[in-house]
């Protein structure tokens, strides 16, 4: 079922919304008990494990998208977008280093499940609607770029081509249309052929008939 915009924009701003408002409360609650600023060992906050670096970290990214959801849907979207790439990459990088001297941020296992479940989730909220196949006519990011979704006038065309070129076309949908083959676009061709060839008789006959007025009155 095609979604209208309204409920496109509505998925972007929420879940961008819902994400930074969890790691603000998890940021804010941890820097109120106190956390150490660079431990590898943190401390465990809502099941996951902290320091004071990740805890400004996690302030500053809920910070930018709860302010790209009160911006707008497109900021939303292509914000959720950058920071799932940063999740997912910090997933993996952590992953590497947990139970190192380079694990500045305390990650822990728990943590690097959460930044790449959050990774996915921002990628699959950010990215709907903009690159799904078959967008509905009253998609938002359709009508953004409206060249690139409308199908081709088959008159643009045409007018687009050199006048031999033309002919050519024209005979060929003539004789597609007279086997039952013709297909959607050549039907309109002809049909705006014919129609482009009526008006241009009809101006022609107007034209004469107003000249042997005029000659018969003088």
């Amino acid at each position: 079922m095609a979604l209208g915009p309204r409920m496109v924009h509505w998925i972007h701003r929420s879940g961008a919304a819902v994400i930074g408002l969890a790691l603000l409360v998890f940021a804010v609650t941890g820097l109120i008990r106190g956390l150490s600023w660079f431990r590898t060992e943190g401390q465990w906050v809502y099941g996951l494990s902290s320091n004071g670096a990740l805890a400004v970290i996690s302030v500053v990214a809920g910070a930018l998208l709860v302010g790209a959801a009160l911006w707008g849907p497109k900021a939303s979207s292509t914000t959720s977008v950058v920071f799932a790439a940063l999740f997912l990459l910090s997933g993996i990088v952590h992953l590497a280093i947990l139970h190192t001297s380079f694990n500045i941020l305390a990650f822990r296992l728990p943590n690097v499940f959460f930044s790449l479940v959050v990774g996915v989730f921002l990628l699959v909220l950010g990215f709907y609607g903009r690159v799904s196949g078959g967008l509905p006519p009253d998609n938002p990011y359709r009508r953004a770029h409206p060249m690139r979704s409308r199908r081709p006038d088959p008159e643009e065309q045409l007018s687009a081509e050199e006048p031999d070129e033309q002919e050519r076309r024209l005979l060929e949908a003539e004789v597609a249309m007279g086997e039952g083959k013709a297909t959607v676009d050549q039907v309109l061709s002809v049909r705006r052929d014919h129609a482009r060839r009526r008006a241009s008789e009809h101006a022609r006959a107007h034209r004469q008939a107003a000249r042997r007025g005029s000659s018969g009155r003088s």
